[in-house]
């Protein structure tokens, strides 16, 4: 049986648009794991578009379940979160200009670095995921740096124009996971996964977690965001 883990970076995007002190992502959290949600995720940009220090720093101190700081390999941050001590760090890209995070790490680019990276984490108690694309070659380059989890990258995915194109894309997503599976790394999947299509993904019962975001923050402006965790909860727990 699957978990869900929820992103509130889109919380604090709402925030942060006003400039002013709600909606308050550190709430948000505690509704989404009275909800179910067995696991918070927050991305601590270089740019602090949206979660900032006094937001990690919160949430470090009030979640319950388990914290995931998605983060860029860079020093400053490196550094926030071996402080910090989140449960997961996630290594994701990072561009200023982009809106969301558009594609997997690049880890065989950087196999040295992250290698290290990797160690750093770990040897401060932080377990470590990569956020790949759906390619055997990146799978295997997390898989030498040491990594923990690789989630796998399912924006392309959730993108597709047509059916046969998410077909064709879930096919790649389901032989990457293979071979995570048989380099015994834990596995997750996030990115662009909604209440529609994240029901394909009940096949590939290899996935552990699913990491979703902006469709629930999305569907709690119509519902509640209780109810639109709740609901999200149970559709991942069918699998």
């Amino acid at each position: 049986m699957a978990c869900l883990a929820v992103n509130i970076d889109h919380v604090a995007t709402i925030r942060q648009a006003r400039g002013i002190n709600e909606p308050d992502p550190v709430l948000a959290a505690g509704l989404a794991e009275l909800a179910g949600a067995e696991g918070i995720i927050c991305h601590l940009r270089e740019d602090r578009r949206h979660i900032n220090d006094r937001d990690l720093r919160l949430l470090r101190q009030t979640v319950k379940t388990k914290l995931n700081m998605e983060m860029a390999a860079e020093k400053e941050i490196i550094g926030i979160a071996i402080e910090t001590k989140p449960d997961l760090v996630t290594l994701v890209p990072e561009k200023r200009e982009e809106l969301t995070t558009e594609g997997g790490l690049d880890v065989k680019a950087r196999i040295d670095y992250y290698l290290n990276v990797t160690k750093k984490l770990q040897d401060s108690g932080i377990e470590v995921s990569f956020f790949v694309d759906p390619d055997p070659a990146q799978i295997e380059a997390a898989h030498r740096c040491g990594a923990d989890i690789v989630e796998i990258h399912t924006g392309h995915y959730s993108e597709a124009l047509s059916e046969s194109e998410a077909k064709k894309r879930f096919i790649l997503i389901a032989k990457a996971i293979e071979i995570a599976t048989t380099l015994n790394l834990s596995i997750s999947a996030g990115h662009g996964l909604n209440y529609v299509n994240v029901k394909r993904f009940k096949v590939l019962s290899q996935i552990k977690e699913y990491s979703i975001g902006h469709s629930i923050v999305s569907r709690a402006v119509l519902v509640g965001f209780e109810r639109a965790v709740r609901e999200m909860v149970q559709l991942v727990k069918d699998f």
